[in-house]
């Protein structure tokens, strides 16, 4: 059973100070000098409350792939980054393509407890780009998917993505592109620019994921139907987006923590944690994600948390796999790059980081605000705090971050999931589901 809990004087959503008074799964009431009767009392001072965080972006490899994550490690990963649920990509084995694999994964998030796993559908069998998968099944199964992607893949066949766009519409469903051409990043390796040139690195041009996202928001245009654009990361991507939704094309976009924060320079030490898909760009593309994050023309931020066993980033460049994990760390990078260069402000963090993912991905129950009858879903953050990142901080089975060594603001002192303490005084919680 939940306990009762009196959380006094929260800066919610970095506004005024009240209490959260919290019975059971549920926010009982919010205003000031609230207690109950055996009641814990938490003391928020200073601490900004926030909506539960939801990452619409989270690889967590099971099944198949458990030597790099399970759920239950992605899932405590999550909840000390401050989540109360995440998207598990379809790249598993077998890849979450049927109503039987989502089905599994909805099961296994419920038996860890910490957040609440929506699977995501894959678009194509087996991502393999050649023919639909079953997505009105998974629509249809317990796990009620509404968001599909190949990522990892690009949905390169112009009439398969049109096909899918047309076919998700009919349950509300969106189709997630990872937006890379297949025939221009052949090889590629690092950002194409000074800095591959200087390392002899093949080319990643950003024009191989401008070109996919102009078509595919013609095809969505064209048949009406939503879009989302996964990790956008050039500046040229901000700005097709930002004249499709002029239009009003339904589309929407996410970029992940290490694009608004590191640069394709990092690069020059070949050291593979910075190896990812897409590539850390150019300072110049950094800076016009973060102003396309300010004013709206990129949706949301989300993690692309992409773990590996050590032997899989521990070579040299070339061989190294691409990806970071990022769930324990997006809400400071989140903080320095944006909060406190004044882009955004907590409450737009919320947005961001919370109700908008719930929305895109018609996730009923989470990303509401923190108010008298919501699900008791929140987190509890510490601004004032920072510290050097390192492999304490990190709760999953990957070490592969891309910040271990380097000082970030903030810090999450308590995560709620639906009145379930994951996370009491920065410290992981057992929980039994």
């Amino acid at each position: 059973m939940n306990e009762v809990l009196v959380i006094r004087g929260a800066r919610l959503e970095g506004g005024d100070a009240a209490d959260i008074l919290v019975v059971g799964d549920t926010i009982a009431e919010v205003g000031a000098g609230l207690s109950r009767a055996g009641a814990t009392n938490v003391d928020a001072n200073g601490l900004v409350a926030l909506p539960g965080l939801v990452d619409l972006h989270t690889h967590l490899r099971e099944p198949g792939y458990e030597a790099s994550e399970t759920v239950l490690t992605g899932s405590r990963a999550a909840a000390a980054g401050g989540y109360a649920a995440v998207f598990a990509m379809p790249n598993t084995s077998p890849v979450a393509d049927t109503a039987g694999v989502v089905e599994q994964e909805l099961a296994l998030g419920e038996a860890a407890g910490y957040v609440h796993v929506q699977p995501i559908g894959a678009v194509t069998v087996g991502q393999q780009g050649e023919r639909l998968a079953e997505l009105g099944a998974m629509a249809d199964s317990r796990a009620r998917v509404r968001v599909f992607s190949d990522d990892g893949f690009c949905v390169w066949d112009p009439l398969i993505m049109r096909r899918a766009l047309e076919y998700a519409k009919a349950f509300d469903g969106v189709i997630a592109q990872h937006a890379q051409d297949p025939r221009l990043t052949e090889g590629a390796q690092l950002n194409e620019g000074a800095v591959s040139a200087e390392l002899g690195l093949a080319g990643w041009p950003a024009v191989a994921e401008e070109s996919i996202i102009a078509r595919d928001v013609l095809l969505a245009e064209h048949v009406g139907s939503r879009l989302h654009v996964c990790h956008l990361s050039t500046a040229g991507s901000v700005d097709i987006v930002r004249w499709a939704k002029k239009r009003g094309v339904h589309v929407t976009a996410e970029v992940t923590p290490h694009h608004l924060l590191l640069t394709d320079d990092l690069a020059r030490g070949y050291d593979p944690r910075f190896k990812v898909n897409p590539p850390l760009r150019r300072d110049e593309d950094v800076q016009a994600v973060r102003e396309g994050l300010a004013d709206g023309t990129i949706d949301i931020v989300a993690t692309d948390h992409a773990p590996h066993p050590a032997e899989a980033k521990a070579c040299e460049w070339q061989a190294a796999a691409n990806g970071m994990v990022g769930l324990e760390s997006a809400l400071r990078v989140v903080q320095l790059a944006m909060v406190e260069t004044g882009l955004l402000g907590w409450a737009d963090v919320a947005r961001v980081m919370s109700h908008t993912p719930a929305h895109i991905g018609r996730l009923a129950g989470y990303g509401t605000p923190l108010e008298p009858g919501a699900p008791a879903s929140l987190t509890l953050f510490d601004p004032a705090a920072r510290g050097t990142f390192t492999t304490a901080d990190l709760h999953g089975r990957s070490l592969n971050s891309p910040y271990l060594g380097r000082d970030l603001p903030g810090s999450v002192r308590w995560t709620l999931h639906r009145g379930t303490v994951t996370v009491r005084g920065g410290e992981v919680q057992e929980v039994a589901a």
